[in-house]
This record gives structure tokens, sequence and C-alpha cells, in this order.
């Protein structure tokens, strides 16, 4: 690795998906101003994140629906030859 362009002020960060409530404790310098009380009774500072490897679709092997019909049109719209 290259010296000197790597942040050291790394701190134990909770990292929770809003969309199912897991949480789980990793290293991170994101800042943040709210924190969380952990299961070993300790308090750290805490990051949301909309979407993690137990909610995303890829990982849980569930099919989402998308807004396929929205998909299509814009298609259609971006790329509809002129026919005349």
């Amino acid at each position: 690795m290259k010296q000197g362009i790597h942040p050291e002020n790394y701190r134990f960060v909770v990292f929770k998906d809003m969309s199912n409530g897991h949480s789980f404790l990793s290293r991170s310098t994101t800042p943040t101003r709210e924190t969380v009380k952990w299961e070993d009774g300790n308090e750290y500072p805490l990051i949301k994140l909309e979407i993690s490897n137990t909610s995303h679709p890829f990982y849980t092997g569930k099919n989402v629906l998308v807004d396929t019909a929205g998909r299509i049109d814009k298609f259609n719209k971006r790329y509809k030859k002129d026919v005349k």
C-alpha cells in the first residue's frame, strides 16, 4: 500500500440496515452524530444504511418488483424511431 494516503482515524462503528433492522459492528472513518448501545454494553457511533447484504435482493435470492413499466417507457421514449 502507498504510504500516507489512508486515513488513520478508524474507530468501531455500528452499521444498521434501516429496511430490516439488522446491525453489525465494524470499523470506519465515516463521521456521524448518532450513537447506539451495542450488545457488549458499549456505546458506538451509528451509521444508518438503506440496504445491506441482509436486505439486498442479490444476496438474499429474493427478486424485488422494480418499476419495469417506467423503465420500458423510458427505453421506448429514448430509442423510439421516427416512423413516417
